[in-house]
């Protein structure tokens, strides 16, 4: 018997069904790159930069309210324009902080060449002008500026390109010699010629610090470490200020105050006077004497003293513990760092502000002779303050490129992360 086919009965359509959603590990990691938290590193270093330049502020106000009033500015001239610097730097130093360590090499060679060039225009021009017995100001279009602020930014990101090229034959002078104190020692001098001493002796740190860190023997530092040293005596006692500046440093004409107080001892005596008054505890904050027109360069060179007699022994220690906690930030992002560049470029930023707020301080201590060197991101000034800001962002960009050695996991335990392989420079 025939079998009948079955009829087939028409399938009717399922309702349309959502795709079930699945994981997308490229979007994960995505996500996870632009979103991801930066080291610890780069919040050390970034936070303690913003307090010292918020305090910095705070004691900028306190120490200039009077000689701003008396300059017929307002008690509030100096620190709003301070604050205007302030304003532009910090945003400057974040957008910094996101350039890639290419962008330091391509720029390395023209930031140099534009600031040495900038210099001359100052020592060979009459666009220069002459403060306190040194010609190291510009002035272009109406504003002033010290473009011996950009050699240094500029040397930093020089350094360490150069150094990082010549990594494999440091060992060879002719390496280290011709291009390092070549062209790093010219642009030093241009700034000599201007008679800036105290800004030579910090470049120099920047030059020796790069070399030191880069890896380079110290025996072959030794004899143009000499030869510097020399040519810093020579124009020291060559200038008849330099030489009235350390012969009050020596006590000679100062160890007498029962009569009239000479023009050199007048700053040191009134800054070591001002620390005396502050005490343990200080005056309090905008109760300084000093300030009155007695110290001069209250607000610049020696608001360290400021400091000292409004805040006290306690106020002066921070402050230094702040720069202590600076240097260890350097540092961390130092040892983080598997490029050559970013270690001698940092290295270099660590030696300019730590070096820097030594020099200074001690300075106002008595330690050194008077140089004129303004504390680093605390004292007023505008072209520094800047210069400070954007050599911090290009260490922060290193530390962003760098993260730590130990990183998070989820769940919030902590393993060591994996140590990258080595790096070819252009990365």
């Amino acid at each position: 018997m025939a079998r009948l086919p079955l009829a087939r009965t028409p399938r009717t359509a399922a309702p349309h069904q959502p795709a079930p959603a699945t994981h997308n590990p490229a979007t994960r990691i995505h996500l996870g790159r632009v979103f991801k938290a930066e080291s610890t590193s780069y919040f050390l270093l970034l936070g303690t930069t913003l307090f010292l330049v918020a305090f910095g502020l705070v004691m900028v106000l306190s120490s200039s309210s009077v000689d701003s009033y008396l300059e017929n500015a307002g008690f509030f001239g100096t620190v709003l324009r301070q604050g205007g610097f302030a304003a532009v730097g910090v945003p400057l130093m974040l957008f910094v902080s996101r350039m890639p360590i290419k962008f330091w090499q391509r720029v390395a060679w023209p930031t140099l060449i534009i600031a040495c060039l900038l210099q001359c225009l100052v020592v060979f021009t009459p666009l220069g002008i002459t403060v306190a017995g040194n010609t190291n100001w510009l002035s272009l279009g109406g504003v002033q500026f010290q473009p011996s602020e950009a050699i240094k930014l500029a040397l930093v990101i020089w350094l360490g390109l150069i150094l990082s090229q010549k990594q494999d034959l440091l060992d060879d002078w002719r390496h280290v010699y011709i291009p390092v104190f070549g062209v790093g020692g010219g642009s030093i001098m241009l700034v000599l010629i201007g008679g800036d001493l105290g800004t030579v002796i910090i470049m120099a740190g920047i030059l020796f610090g790069a070399l030191f860190f880069a890896g380079v023997r110290l025996r072959m530092l030794a004899f143009p470490l000499l030869i510097g040293t020399v040519a810093g005596v020579l124009v020291a006692v060559s200038s008849s200020n330099r030489m009235t500046r350390i012969l009050s440093f020596l006590n000679t004409g100062c160890d007498d105050h029962t009569g009239t107080i000479s023009a050199a001892c007048w700053q040191p005596l009134h800054g070591t006077w001002a620390l005396a008054n502050g005490a343990i505890f200080g005056v309090g904050l905008g109760n300084s004497k000093a300030k009155w027109s007695w110290l001069p360069a209250a607000d610049n060179d020696y608001i360290f003293a400021i400091i000292g007699e409004e805040l006290g022994l306690i106020g002066a220690i921070v402050v230094l513990g702040m720069f202590v906690l600076l240097a260890f930030a350097f540092l961390r992002i130092m040892r983080s760092s598997t490029s050559v560049q970013a270690r001698v470029s940092t290295a270099a930023v660590m030696v300019w502000a730590i070096g820097q707020a030594l020099v200074n301080i001690g300075v106002v201590l008595g330690v050194f002779p008077v140089l004129g060197v303004p504390l680093p991101l605390v004292s007023a000034g505008g072209t520094a303050l800047l210069s400070t800001l954007i050599a911090i962002g290009i260490v922060l960009s290193f530390a962003r490129a760098h993260p730590d050695p130990v990183g998070r996991v989820p769940g919030g335990t902590e393993q060591p992360a994996a140590r990258p392989g080595p790096r070819r420079v252009s990365e």
